[in-house]
């Protein structure tokens, strides 16, 4: 016989030395849900007094069993639907050449200030962002297409990388955001309110960043020289170009906030409208169409078996009670609400420091989401909050996916100067966490202005 907390622990302990030993997320969290369930069966069937090995037998039994209908239910779920549908979506924008036109026309406007390049860095990976819903992809697509200008006019290597290090982490904030699609589905919230939600937190921080840049090159004006200043002709070419993809994201984000599409219609509908401008651009060829066939399957896969592997995992420690005890713990310390969520914030900026923020979302809402319920947040704000701290920690040291990212497309500069470029950036993501807690509206505001539509 164990104690039920003491499973809980050993199998929090167990994912850890896994993921230490670099074995994926989802399997992880498959191995140790699935062993977890039928050890803690068999120790309920044993303590009523059921023979030790008929115990075990009912165990593998149900742990089977709730492999099998987790594994449907997460396949079947047509909320879900979104996920390959605007990762198909951000695909296509990047090989029909919209990724290129948005930071022309970001540069077209921004460039001939101080730190413009940088600044106009920031603007299209938020653009690009509301296409791919992916960090990692915006980081990749603007890094391609910004760090060899900055490097020409001479940016810092500090200020370059760092920019696009973080600019690429809005692609976890602005909606279509695959983050918040996986926090949704495990919270039971509303895809279409979260995507609402961070449209505005996704803005400021947008600008916050922007802010950080104007900053260091007020400190350090050569980190950032002037670019060339273009025409007003030039200028309006440019947002001429970046029509399209403008078009596509207020078709999505609008008919969602509307009411005229759900989320998964929004999805569609918006890879069909990218699709269309890849065809209309001619830029779909074999070659291309199978590039984007194999990147959309190959993401969608992973996201679906991280799911499938939460599925399993979260059901196990509700069993142990370990969350529950964790609440009560939490609840009754002296240090009110802000403390409590003060205290979730730091953990979550510690564990960001070694494990990559789609990991940290799908092992931590267990333990994380009874806390908010217990205290009675709103599971929208608290979501906000939580995929910005995720956010900090892709630009954290020493792991942060971001930075290495950045690093393969720019493998001169050193890490320590990546490293030293993001905590401008850094610091805007607590400056936005800190209006969050002060200001909830920011969040809530969109949201609430979509119930009972």
């Amino acid at each position: 016989m164990i104690s039920m907390t003491l499973l809980g622990l050993l199998g929090l302990l167990a994912l850890f030395i896994l993921l230490a030993l670099r074995m994926p997320v989802a399997l992880s969290m498959l191995g140790v849900g699935f062993v977890g369930t039928v050890i803690a069966n068999a120790n309920q069937f044993i303590s009523v007094g059921m023979a030790s090995e008929q115990a075990w037998a009912r165990g593998w039994t149900i742990a089977y069993s709730n492999l099998a209908g987790e594994t449907f239910e997460a396949a079947s779920n047509l909320n879900l639907l979104v996920i390959p549908m605007f990762v198909l979506m951000g695909t296509l924008a990047g090989v029909s050449g919209m990724s290129k036109d948005l930071f022309a026309a970001a540069y077209s406007w921004m460039g001939h200030f101080r730190g413009g390049l940088a600044s106009a860095t920031i603007a299209a990976c938020a653009g690009f962002a509301a296409l791919s819903g992916s960090s990692l992809a915006s980081a990749v697509t603007m890094g391609r297409v910004a760090l060899p200008e900055m490097k020409r006019y001479k940016y810092a290597d500090s200020l370059a990388t760092g920019s696009v290090a973080a600019g690429g982490t809005l692609g976890f904030l602005i909606p279509p955001s695959g983050g918040m699609i996986i926090y949704a589905v495990l919270t039971e919230q509303s895809i279409g309110r979260l995507f609402m939600a961070g449209v505005f937190p996704g803005i400021i921080l947008t600008l916050l960043f922007i802010g950080a840049i104007y900053l260091v090159v007020a400190r350090k004006p050569e980190a950032g020289p002037c670019g060339e200043r273009s025409g007003w002709e030039d200028r309006l070419a440019s947002l001429g170009r970046a029509a399209p993809i403008l078009g596509v994201v207020l078709v999505t984000i609008g008919g969602m906030y509307t009411g005229f599409f759900t989320p998964v219609e929004a999805s569609s509908v918006g890879a069909f409208f990218t699709l269309l401008v890849a065809l209309w651009r001619r830029s779909l060829t074999l070659k291309a169409v199978r590039d984007v066939i194999i990147q959309t399957m190959n993401a969608t896969g992973t996201v679906f078996l991280i799911i499938i592997g939460a599925f399993v995992f979260i059901p196990f420690m509700s069993m142990t009670g370990l969350p529950a005890e964790l609440v009560t713990f939490l609840t009754a310390l002296p240090i009110g609400d802000i403390g409590v969520l003060l205290v979730i914030i730091l953990a979550y900026m510690f564990l960001g420091m070694f494990l990559e923020s789609m990991a940290m979302l799908v092992l931590t809402i267990p333990v994380v989401i009874p806390i908010a319920i217990g205290l009675d947040w709103d599971l929208i704000w608290f979501g906000i909050i939580v995929v910005i701290v995720l956010e900090m920690g892709m630009i954290s040291p020493p792991v942060g996916i971001n930075v290495f990212i950045v690093k393969s497309i720019a493998p001169e500069v050193p890490m320590s100067q990546i490293f030293r470029g993001i905590w401008p950036f850094w610091f805007a993501m607590a400056a936005m966490i800190g209006l969050l807690i002060l200001f909830p509206k920011i969040a809530l505001f969109l949201p609430q202005t979509i119930v009972g539509r």
